[in-house]
């Protein structure tokens, strides 16, 4: 069961202001640190927040989640900036919702 906890994965520079307005945190600077936090915090959080930068190197082990209720799994920039990972992730996900791009208003 999920308690409705949100939790923020990335650098250290950028979680430090996400713990400051009171959400936990966590640090990742690879990969694999990522793929790990967010096995283990998607038991028990509601949301994760996670750097554009380290979900785009787990774009396999996310994409199993977007399946599921539970957690919702947010890409955010990163304190680098936005690599526009997370604008495409929901492009996709309102092209295959209606079947075109009402965002942009392109064609594939």
């Amino acid at each position: 069961m999920h308690s409705g906890k949100i939790a923020v994965i990335g650098d250290k520079d950028l979680i430090l202001a996400f713990k400051a307005i009171g959400m936990e945190v966590f640090s990742a600077t690879n990969a694999e640190d990522a793929e790990k936090l967010v096995k283990k915090l998607a038991k028990d959080y509601a949301i994760i927040y996670i750097t554009e930068d380290l979900a785009q190197q787990i774009d396999q082990l996310l994409m199993k989640y977007k399946t599921k209720a539970y957690p919702a799994i947010i890409p955010i920039p990163s304190s680098q900036g936005s690599t526009g990972y997370g604008i495409q992730g929901i492009k996709k996900d309102v092209e295959r919702a209606i079947g075109t791009d009402i965002l942009f208003n392109k064609e594939n």
